[in-house]
């Protein structure tokens, strides 16, 4: 059973389409980047997916549950935004206590991934409201991987973020990954997607063009990376045609 499943997903905000058949598996331990310009579609897939606007057309699936009227598939799915949003009055202690008793775990405050690996744990007394753009991201990390997902998004996760704590960030993602977590990630640095990604999914206008291995794009565009291989396969692909493996 894959991990993720869609099927002719799509969604629509009046009369306009933002995401058209979509139509793709993902599976257990593997990395997808999911690229494309702005208004290409990434977000609104992001959001039917954490069920936080509802697909027009077709269903999505996680772990076999379908996403819908029951958040209850939430709890396996881990998400960091792009721009996170706490209670600015709360300390970081006091956040990590209350989503703790949410999901009910039984962890310490400076237990789980990242916490030490990004300074967290030594920020716990800090307000919310006073933190950095890049401390913000680092509490937002900590969040996503504390309840062990099987499905971890990662909208544009190294934004803000010193080189350090990139790095860190990366490492654990992989280390996730070994555990068979699926991880969904959108970035505009093609190092990362290089690094990272088992498929690349490129989007535009909403529909997926192709869903390849990097070693795929680049052996079929001739090129040594992504950065080049990735236009050079857009070119030679129609619009309506989609490979995917």
């Amino acid at each position: 059973m894959s991990r993720v499943s869609f099927e002719n997903t799509g969604k629509k905000y009046g009369k306009m389409w933002a995401l058209r058949e979509f139509n793709a598996r993902f599976e257990p331990g593997e990395a997808v980047s999911v690229i494309g310009p702005n208004g290409s579609g990434k977000t609104t897939l992001i959001k039917c997916l954490l069920g936080l606007v509802r697909a027009t057309t077709g269903s999505i699936h996680v772990n076999g549950q379908p996403v819908g009227s029951d958040p209850a598939y939430r709890h396996q799915v881990g998400h960091m935004p792009q721009i996170s949003r706490f209670p600015n009055e709360l300390k970081i202690g006091q956040l990590i206590d209350l989503m703790d008793d949410i999901r009910g775990s039984g962890l310490e405050r400076t237990d789980g991934p990242l916490v030490r690996e990004l300074g967290v744990d030594r920020m716990m007394d800090k307000r919310l409201g006073t933190l950095s753009g890049g401390q913000r991201q680092k509490v937002s990390a900590v969040l996503a991987f504390r309840y062990s997902p099987t499905v971890l998004v990662l909208d544009e996760p190294t934004a803000g973020l010193d080189p350090f704590s990139s790095e860190a960030l990366l490492a654990a993602v992989r280390g996730i990954k070994r555990t068979g977590t699926t991880v969904l990630i959108t970035s505009h640095l093609m190092e990362e997607v290089e690094a990272l990604a088992d498929r690349v999914a490129y989007l535009h206008e909403g529909r997926l063009r192709f869903l390849l291995p990097p070693e795929e794009l680049l052996a079929a565009t001739g090129e040594n990376h992504l950065s080049r291989a990735i236009p050079a396969m857009l070119i030679n692909t129609p619009p309506q045609h989609v490979e995917s493996l």
